[in-house]
């Protein structure tokens, strides 16, 4: 199978395109490189020993992606490009809802032009706000709080109605919690731009001097320890997830949703813990405010993704930081 992967060099992405040659497919990037960078792509053709076709173009430019899909005889899609930092998206909302809907569009439109009609859609677990109660199931009430959920949310909404238009499409909308860890190689890992936005990556860059000191975010939470409680997921169990999502379409199920995360919530501290632990490093935090608009728990009801997928996550919490710390502790600035 030819596979289009939108975003294929980022840090998902680029864990998913490895899976995707291990397992046979002729793989298609197309990347902006807005956040991401080249030297990911390097590594990855390193690990897979395969020369990987590679488009440098954004979603938006219509014509182009158009171009690619008529040279390359695409059979199906992993939509991963789009912009991902909530606070960023508070700030730009606008950047967002263009470059992350109206780039999804513009896929879409393309896609059903040369009639293509698989589609594996990274939507996100922000879809569900601020959920009444845990573990999460995949037919909660919908609902976001900024600019970077409501993104995925119309996304969502966007592909239920294609498909309600046109049954000829198959589509997995996977929803996934928190992806942290690295490939067991070291080459290739999570390498934000600027301060990380997420957990992992931070605690990792404490670790190995880059920062000074981890910012917990309130311990007055009904948590074990009184901090917040995610569901983390190993990047490469997700990964597999996706692989098993795109076989999943050729069994024609129509538009589905799917949590993909392990179903266990850790909270902030016992992630450090698990971090020193790994890395035999002392992590040095500080407990400071609450962030306006956390939740206490958030975690995945994973049973249905079994069941229709045959996917469960594999890696725990220990495997997760022992994999980050060794992807930092190589690359200590990331793939600079």
């Amino acid at each position: 199978m030819k596979i289009l992967v939108s975003g294929g060099v980022g840090y998902i992405g680029s864990h998913t395109v490895i899976q995707s040659v291990k397992d046979g497919n002729e793989v298609v990037i197309v990347d902006n490189l807005s956040n991401s960078k080249i030297e990911a792509l390097n590594r990855v053709e390193e690990i897979t020993n395969t020369k990987i076709k590679f488009y440098e173009i954004d979603l938006l430019d219509k014509e182009k992606l158009n171009q690619i899909f008529c040279d390359e005889n695409i059979d199906a899609v992993i939509h991963f490009a789009g912009l991902k930092a909530v606070g960023e998206s508070v700030e730009i909302p606008l950047r967002y809802y263009n470059n992350n809907v109206v780039g999804t569009l513009n896929l879409l439109e393309v896609m059903k032009k040369n009639d293509v009609h698989k589609l594996v859609f990274s939507s996100s677990a922000t879809v569900y706000g601020d959920p009444h109660k845990v573990p999460i199931t995949e037919d909660f009430p919908l609902s976001t709080t900024n600019p970077y959920g409501r993104s995925k949310l119309m996304i969502e909404e966007i592909l239920r109605d294609l498909y309600k238009s046109d049954t000829k499409w198959d589509i997995a909308i996977l929803r996934y919690f928190n992806p942290v860890g690295a490939h067991e190689s070291g080459k290739i890992g999570e390498d934000p731009n600027g301060i990380p936005n997420n957990l992992m990556p931070f605690i990792a860059q404490v670790a190995v001097g880059k920062r000074e000191a981890l910012a917990v975010f309130g311990n007055d939470y009904p948590t074990v320890d009184g901090s917040g409680v995610r569901d983390y997921i190993h990047v490469v169990d997700l990964a597999g997830g996706h692989l098993k999502a795109l076989e999943k379409l050729n069994q024609k199920p129509g538009c589905v949703e799917y949590n993909l995360g392990t179903g266990i919530g850790y909270s902030v501290l016992e992630v450090v813990n698990a971090f020193q632990q790994a890395s035999g490093k002392k992590i040095d935090y500080k407990i400071v405010d609450r962030r306006e608009g956390d939740i206490a728990a958030c975690y995945a009801d994973t049973h249905f993704a079994k069941t229709e997928l045959g996917w469960v996550a594999k890696f725990g919490i220990e495997k997760m930081c022992e994999d980050s710390w060794r992807w930092q502790l190589q690359n200590p600035n990331g793939f600079a």
